[in-house]
């Protein structure tokens, strides 16, 4: 099985490489408004922006950020099929503007522009997102009334467009060997994260560590890979394309190669390619790691489970174990064994030149124990 995974270097207010209804899937963390790192850019969109946050206006400011990104929600309608999923991982935004602190609330304004373009929304999902501050409150201390809380959490909203759900050809194995555990799905299925920077995070690159690729994740306050990865694996089947139209590290990119999808990503700043093209000669080693390591998870579930006296009715088709569940019989995990540069994706009038990588696919290899 091969994957394609392209990159454009360009402005997601404008998809014009991607086609209508070509994309079944989209997961993506857009710059968060009224947070002060993102402000320079929204000025460079709209330096009405500017105006509003020099004259102390947040609620103005709030606004015309949400109508830059309100652009991009409506592209992202025009390219994904009937029936697929968007997934917008956004935090609200606390601060400070003419002595008044307030909390403005980006997943709020985010679900509204959803709604409003036919988008049904679905029970979205915490994340919790610790500060680096030891302290639980901002404001007065200990004295109350005029402390706040810190927030600590952020949103994956989920929305379906339109409200009919996708369709396949009855027994697709792409759908059916992308099946996950029982104990995969009461876990991934939960709409309270607390355990999101553990699993995935233990198999990030060593070149992560440091270097400019970390101080240009930092810069594009990229999600843990653990995320994009759920959400592939809950909301598309192999084969699927995948869309992040706020590219930055290329974490959803990562995450498509790992799963067995067809990637496309939109990003403003070239470094960022840069970056990616070091990375991915790690693909196939990050890929077979997770396998395994949702493969041993899921045999220690077995053991704790069977210890607990209860019993399996099913066994996996290509796995030495059993399963919960019918739906779990074909579940087959896919590596990444090779990653080849596509030709490069060519400059038009509204999007500059681009990359592009081939994945190459097999069966997951398993030791033998």
């Amino acid at each position: 099985m091969e994957t394609t995974h392209r990159v454009f270097v360009g402005d997601a207010r404008d998809l014009s490489g991607v086609e209508d209804d070509s994309v079944e899937l989209v997961v993506t963390s857009p710059p968060y408004p009224m947070i002060e790192m993102w402000d320079d850019l929204f000025v460079e969109l709209d330096p009405s922006v500017g105006d509003a946050l020099e004259s102390g206006d947040g609620r103005e400011a709030f606004e015309a950020m949400h109508a830059q990104l309100d652009r991009v929600w409506d592209e992202l309608e025009r390219v994904l099929v009937e029936g697929g999923i968007a997934c917008v991982n956004v935090g609200d935004a606390t601060r400070s503007l003419e002595d008044s602190f307030r909390v403005y609330p980006n997943h709020a304004r985010v679900l509204e522009a959803f709604e409003s373009r036919g988008f049904d929304p679905l029970p979205d999902v915490l994340w919790r997102k610790p500060a680096n501050s030891a302290a639980k409150f901002m404001g007065s201390g200990t004295l109350p009334p005029n402390a706040y809380v810190t927030l600590e959490h952020e949103y994956v909203l989920l929305f379906r467009n339109g409200d009919v759900k996708r369709r396949f050809e009855p027994n697709a194995d792409r759908r059916y060997e992308a099946a996950y555990f029982w104990e995969e799905r009461n876990r991934w299925f939960s709409d309270v994260w607390t355990e999101v920077r553990g699993e995935l995070q233990e198999l990030a690159f060593e070149s992560d560590d440091g270097g400019d690729a970390s101080d240009l994740r930092d810069r594009s306050a990229a999600y843990p890979l653990e995320i994009p990865y759920r959400l592939i694996c809950m909301y598309s089947a192999y084969g699927d394309t995948v869309l992040d139209p706020f590219w930055g590290t290329g974490t959803t990119t990562l995450a498509a190669m790992c799963t067995g999808r067809n990637s496309v990503g939109y990003e403003l700043r070239p470094e960022f390619l840069e970056v990616f093209e070091d990375r991915v000669s790690g693909v196939p080693t990050l890929s077979r790691s997770i396998g395994r390591a949702r493969l041993d998870r899921h045999r220690e579930f077995v053991r704790q489970r069977r210890e607990d006296g209860n019993s399996f009715g099913y066994e996996a088709e290509y796995y030495d174990t059993p399963v919960v569940t019918k739906m779990e019989r074909e579940v087959r995990f896919r590596e990444v064994v090779d990653v080849d540069p596509l030709e490069a994706i060519g400059a038009t009038d509204e999007v500059d030149e681009g990359t592009g990588y081939l994945a190459e696919h097999a069966p997951l290899s398993v030791p033998e124990s």
